[in-house]
């Protein structure tokens, strides 16, 4: 028998509207940790950050990017892509208590919330009448959900608003599997059978225990959130690849963070079936934080451009580089179309979780549009496989083959 929920005594929305200070409300203003960095011959890849790091001193952030945007323009078609979606936080209720989230709410609390399937199908109605070809689900790891909710969820979307669904974090799906007491393949297995179409990156932050230890000590460890991506690409599904940077990490944990994708991509690659569709790079937001703070060096537009230009030139297995315009702001991400990106990710018509670290870019897709062709390009609606929206589509190709009898 399923818990009851603690704070509701059905799944329903919010009780209380968020107030401005966010999880901050929730958190202690503990004092900074120290964080050292590994020494570099104790890390994995070793020798290519060493050579990596040789880059970065030696060249400049202009030829950095020459190089990265020639390599961007022979691996990935002369348009810039995005998406029309929607991101749907289905809970806000969560018990990691990371320290650089300004989303969460604890289980008391009284704005903490889970929607209702109803809701959810609105907000979904609402986003496909405003184009949209697929929604992103995300939420707290609530851990008063089991299984069940979630394929019901699914099956709900797909057999009265169907669309693509682009959703829950590995950590999201290591906490389910721990309220089942089911193995992750068996998880994703029967959320992609009951309508989950691909799995967003989050949750990555940076992929080095060291740095995760201090910003998010409850969450998965980088080798589990690596291995539950190649369980998704086992099982047939795509994901994405994200970095979340500027939460103290120096560049030695940035490139091994990248070294470690690169490697899960070559094995997925390598297997067949699900693979990375694209790196997603931002600067963390502090506000509203407990990490708020810190007095952290926080990322510039200059070093966006490097870890844009890095990620296009050492990730030379992934087809994608995406821009952060919601962290970075349009300018910022226009610019990134010449320093190795080639999407302009999404027009996201809904975004609460940085929105609640008092950054909010949101932005109508006629504003996404001239940005891309002022920066040279030609702007192209895309899917979640990078497939290009097509005058008379009936949806996603990867939600049509779900549709076609066995």
């Amino acid at each position: 028998m399923a818990k009851a929920l603690p704070i509701l005594s059905t799944v329903a929305p919010r009780r209380r509207a968020p107030t401005a200070e966010g999880a901050l409300g929730n958190a202690p203003r503990a004092p900074r940790p120290e964080y050292v960095p590994a020494p570099l011959d104790q890390r994995p890849h070793a020798d290519e950050i060493a050579i990596w790091l040789e880059t970065l001193r030696t060249t400049s952030l202009l030829e950095l990017g020459a190089r990265a945007h020639a390599l961007r323009l022979e691996k990935a078609p002369p348009h810039v892509s995005y998406i029309v979606d929607r991101n749907i936080n289905y809970s806000n209720l969560c018990v990691t208590d990371c320290k650089f989230c300004a989303f969460y709410r604890r289980p008391k609390d009284a704005e903490a919330y889970v929607l209702s399937y109803e809701e959810i199908g609105a907000k979904i109605d609402e986003a496909k009448e405003r184009g949209a070809v697929q929604i992103l689900m995300q939420g707290g790891h609530n851990p008063y959900l089991p299984l069940d909710w979630y394929t019901g969820l699914l099956r709900y979307i797909k057999e009265h608003h169907p669309i693509h669904v682009h959703g829950f974090s590995a950590s999201e799906i290591e906490l389910i599997s721990k309220v089942t007491k089911l193995p992750v393949d068996d998880v994703l297995l029967q959320l992609h059978e009951a309508g989950l179409d691909s799995m967003p990156g989050a949750g990555a932050e940076i992929l080095v225990d060291g740095v995760r230890d201090i910003i998010a000590p409850k969450k998965i460890d980088a080798s589990r959130w690596i291995e539950i991506h190649e369980a998704a690409h086992a099982v047939g599904m795509h994901t994405t690849a994200t970095m979340m940077y500027g939460v103290g990490e120096v560049w030695e944990d940035r490139l091994e963070h990248m070294l470690k994708l690169k490697a899960a991509q070559s094995r997925s690659l390598a297997r067949g079936g699900g693979h990375f569709t694209a790196f997603i790079a931002w600067s963390f937001q502090p506000l509203h934080t407990e990490m708020e703070h810190w007095n952290l060096a926080l990322g510039t537009g200059m070093d966006y451009l490097r870890v844009t230009s890095i990620g296009r030139l050492l990730l030379d297995n992934f087809e994608n580089v995406q821009v952060s315009y919601v962290t970075q702001g349009p300018k910022m991400a226009q610019l990134a179309l010449t320093f190795g990106a080639n999407d302009f990710g999404s027009l996201m018509i809904e975004e609460n979780v940085v929105s609640a670290a008092g950054v909010d870019f949101i932005m109508p897709e006629s504003e996404i549009r001239r940005l891309i062709e002022d920066a040279g390009f030609e702007p192209r609606r895309r899917y979640q496989d990078y497939s290009f929206v097509q005058d008379g589509d009936e949806g996603c190709p990867c939600c049509l083959a779900r549709r076609q009898p066995a």
